[in-house]
């Protein structure tokens, strides 16, 4: 039905296939229970403001984009009639043509192509979810779903955890205790950090128009322009490139902005004499870019500038270097990655007390890439091949209004690392040339 593929053909996605390996992967590693995992409402996200974004574990298991749908893995099926053969079920809420006059076209559990489009040889309608839960849960023992924690708690991964606690409740009955709620979030997670070939694709499709945009910043910073001027370039420039949305939120902070690690109200206007700091990615296909570089506003830095980007720029090789299977991010392991960048920002600079710079540094080195920008799974595993992170050394300054950060983006290999982000300009000599080229931005904005 034509109406039925509009709606999944919103974002890039990979293959239907790789989302059925992931979920005979989940399904392997969980065996001993029935997993459900619910996508977000529309009522769960910022959509009026942002647009409908699926709940990322949902996505990563499903390529499916649409509100309100449920996921169920069974290793063992109903065990009804001797049917033990392992089970999966998409159940995506019933069309309605009134609401479609509001959201566009969505898919049900009526259309025909639904299976072929969504990859799930069964899919039913997500009112039939509950009782076909009840059905399927006493042949397969425990019951794993993502269960809340920080912020979430009050949010709709706990509504979903309450239904599901009562759903199974009642259906135990007869004084039986209901199964213990377990945690599928690590699984999913340990999952996720190894990127797929098509994975890794999206990943780049994102980081080539996030550098683009990167260049067009480096042709129009100049002192006068307000900062949220240049992050609109960049946004406008990485969206009609085909990404969706900002991967987070654009940080375009200069002077003593600069040293503000998350600044991002981006509302100040530059100055001669300033650096500023570009942190800014865009999603492709639900994938995030993370890419900074600091600009001298004037288009050269300034010795003090140019001596303390050096350095960074410095720590952030001897980071990439270190890169190999078994390296570990977290501070937490006796030797990490985060020390690398420590030591050598210790051994080289000094403050204007004449103290080392380390103390400057006050942030990790690196973190994971994916669905989110800082994507699921624990930093204190191992580096594998097909792992995907950053590396964004910074030294953020106060007193002399100075920081610096420069982030790029690493694919780990085999034998170490590849830098995905290795076309776009990051030495001193290379960010002047690339700002000598600079055209005047449209002066528009406050006060112009």
């Amino acid at each position: 039905m034509l109406l039925a593929a509009v709606s999944l053909a919103a974002l890039e996605k990979e293959p239907v296939e790789s989302y059925r390996a992931r979920r005979a992967a989940l399904a392997a590693k969980l065996n001993d229970g029935i997993t459900v995992v619910f996508a977000y409402r529309e009522p769960d996200t910022a959509e009026a403001l942002t647009g409908f974004r699926q709940n990322d574990d949902f996505y990563y298991l499903s390529g499916v984009n649409e509100p309100g749908a449920i996921l169920l893995l069974a290793p063992r099926g109903d065990g009804q009639a001797g049917n033990l053969s392992p089970l999966e079920i998409l159940f995506l809420p019933p069309r309605s043509p009134l609401q479609e006059r509001w959201t566009g076209p969505r898919l049900g559990p009526q259309d025909a192509d639904a299976p072929r489009l969504t990859g799930f040889n069964t899919v039913a309608s997500a009112a039939d979810f509950d009782k076909q839960f009840q059905r399927i849960l006493p042949a397969n023992g425990k019951l794993y779903t993502i269960l809340p924690s920080g912020k979430q708690r009050c949010g709709p991964e706990s509504e979903a955890v309450e239904r599901l606690r009562k759903l199974a409740g009642a259906r135990q009955g007869n004084g039986q205790a209901a199964p213990e709620i377990q945690d599928a979030v690590a699984a999913i997670a340990a999952l996720r950090q190894v990127k797929s070939p098509s994975e890794l694709a999206l990943i780049e499709k994102a980081l080539r128009a996030t550098m683009d945009a990167h260049r067009e910043a480096m042709k129009a910073v100049r002192p006068g322009l307000f900062e949220y001027q240049v992050a609109a370039l960049m946004k406008y420039v990485f969206e009609r490139a085909g990404c969706e949305r900002p991967a987070y939120a654009p940080i375009a902070g200069s002077g003593f902005n600069s040293t503000v690690l998350h600044y991002s109200a981006n509302t100040r206007q530059m100055q001669k004499g300033d650096v500023l700091v570009l942190d800014v990615g865009g999603e492709y296909g639900g994938y995030a870019a993370d890419i900074t570089r600091t600009l001298p506003v004037s288009g050269k830095f300034t010795p003090r500038q140019r001596e303390i980007y050096d350095i960074v720029l410095g720590a952030q090789k001897a980071v990439i270097a270190a890169i190999k299977p078994g390296a570990i991010i977290s501070r937490t392991a006796p030797e990490n990655l985060n020390k690398v960048a420590v030591d050598y920002f210790n051994a080289h600079g000094k403050d204007r007390q004449g103290q080392p710079l380390g103390k400057y540094f006050i942030h990790g080195i690196s973190h994971h890439l994916g669905l989110n920008v800082h994507d699921a799974g624990s930093g204190s595993r191992p580096l594998e091949p097909g792992m995907v992170i950053t590396v964004e050394p910074g030294l953020y300054i106060p007193e002399e209004n100075l920081g610096i950060r420069i982030e790029d983006v690493v694919l780990v290999t085999e034998t170490g690392a590849r830098v995905l982000t290795d076309g776009l300009p990051r030495e001193t000599r290379d960010v002047e040339k690339a700002m000598r080229g600079r055209r005047r931005l449209l002066a528009v904005g406050r006060g112009l």
